[in-house]
């Protein structure tokens, strides 16, 4: 049986699929087209949306609105711009995705709960630990965090691979210059088609500590970078219980932290005793954990409490669970840990992606891949600003060659019918370049002044010092 829909005939007895283009019929398996099909749309999900890249820690989404803020000058120390013109920014030149996914991952770029070190910094509600949303972004302003700007740092001097953007209209960056190792600071998580990330951030200074240990010694031990970096640092706080997860983590790229809140038990004037909690493990919405605890009092499934308040502010979170007369403290933390999201679990994946393809990063791998991602955008760096330098003394030696022969100079432009012709004559009379011969058409007056003489070898000294510099 036979069947047509569209362009493509469909042969359910053979399980064949003839696809017709222009002037042409490909016959293959409906198996391995399906399955073809398949992985290029995983594949699509995996480079395109959902996992990080291991060079910079970003997501495209992630990239694209911290490119456009750059393109709309909002750097750290500038004012601030409304959200909805960075997202239509974002939407119309790299991401046409839809507004609501834009402005989501920009809210998360800039809550000190969600990220370690933020790279957005907002201004307005842009969201709490509470699970309340960010407002509508035609309220809410944002620009660039100082560290949102380091990971933009040198962009402009060839320092990274382009490519078209959806439209081939523009260009942007593949991938982001990053002064700071990103992914390892700020973590990441994701979810794609058959696999999943889920990265924990670190403290910046130690993540710099273990770099500079692996420069100096590539085949440091895992136990010595340790000692520099003894684990994850996540932005609500909370203790890591126990090590066996994360030098799991640390070596295979896969682990599991328990993870619990940080508590104290205080007195209080009435003779009772009140457990006080200040951090909640990263990624527990504060009012549905307290919601938990006060349904666990009321089911009978924790005992001894008599009272529960959030009394948390802007100078930080407190939580006050007040005891009964009689109560045990120890044994209600022990209930609280089972049965709240006091005490949980974070399941590490450090999955990314390296060079176009999928990978499991243990951590001094995931390191070299920054190392070596900065190395190459310093080489980059350098190269672009020697040849820079390299052309520009090259026309400061033009003019100053032009000022030693001012007189010949100015005989030959006057004799000269139009700039095309002068520029032929200066070319063949005084041997300069095409270059040098535009740049002395091009020069002022002001330029004949003995001053301006002494910038101009002032200038070519300081660049033939920095030709040197960067060879």
């Amino acid at each position: 049986m036979v069947k047509q829909f569209g362009g493509v005939k469909v042969d359910h007895k053979n399980k064949q699929a003839s696809i017709f283009e222009v002037n042409k019929v490909i016959t293959l398996p409906l198996e391995e087209e399906i399955k073809q099909s398949y992985l290029n749309y995983a594949m699509s999900v995996i480079v395109g949306r959902a996992l990080p890249d291991a060079k910079d820690g970003l997501k495209p989404v992630q990239r694209r609105v911290l490119y456009a803020m750059l393109e709309l000058g909002l750097r750290h120390n500038q004012a601030f711009k409304k959200s909805a013109r960075i997202v239509g920014e974002t939407m119309g030149k790299f991401h046409p995705h839809g507004d609501s996914a834009i402005y989501d991952t920009m809210a998360r770029m800039s809550q000190d709960f969600s990220m370690r070190y933020p790279l957005v910094d907002g201004q307005g509600n842009f969201g709490s630990i509470d699970g309340d949303p960010p407002a509508a972004m035609r309220y809410t302003e944002a620009r660039l965090h100082s560290l949102g700007e380091e990971m933009l740092a040198d962009i402009n001097e060839e320092t990274v691979e382009w490519g078209p953007n959806f439209d081939e209209s523009l260009v942007e960056p593949l991938v982001l210059p990053s002064r700071i190792p990103n992914l390892l600071v700020n973590g990441s998580t994701g979810i794609a088609v058959g696999m999943a990330t889920n990265m924990p951030p670190h403290n910046l200074g130690e993540a710099i500590d273990v770099c500079c240990a692996l420069l100096e010694n590539p085949d440091v031990e895992l136990g010595e970078l340790m000692t520099l970096m003894p684990g994850p640092d996540f932005p609500t706080g909370g203790i890591i219980v126990g090590r066996e997860g994360i030098i799991d983590s640390y070596r295979t790229g896969r682990g599991k932290l328990t993870v619990r809140g940080r508590v104290d038990i205080e007195d209080s004037r009435k003779g009772k005793q009140s457990i006080i909690i200040s951090e909640i493990p990263y990624m527990v919405n504060k009012t549905n954990f307290i919601e938990t605890i006060a349904k666990c009092v009321q089911n009978g499934m924790i005992d001894g409490i008599s009272d529960l308040r959030d009394e948390s502010d802007r100078d930080g979170m407190r939580i006050v669970i007040e005891l009964q007369r009689d109560a045990d403290p120890n044994l209600v933390l022990r209930q609280l840990y089972t049965r709240t999201q006091l005490q949980s679990t974070f399941g590490v994946i450090n999955l990314a992606i390296v060079d176009g393809e999928t990978r499991e990063l243990p951590l001094k791998e995931m390191v070299w891949v920054f190392l070596d991602h900065r190395r190459a955008v310093v080489r980059r760096r350098t190269e672009f600003r020697l040849r820079k330098a390299e052309d520009r003394a090259h026309i400061i030696e033009g003019l100053l060659r032009a000022l030693d022969a001012i007189d010949e100079v100015i005989r030959i432009i006057r004799g000269s019918d139009n700039a095309a012709t002068a520029r032929n004559s200066l070319i063949e009379a005084l041997d300069f370049t095409e270059i040098q011969a535009q740049a002395i058409l091009d020069m002022r007056l002001q330029r004949l002044t003995g001053l301006e003489r002494e910038k101009l070898d002032s200038e070519m000294s300081q660049l033939i010092m920095d030709i040197e510099r960067y060879k």
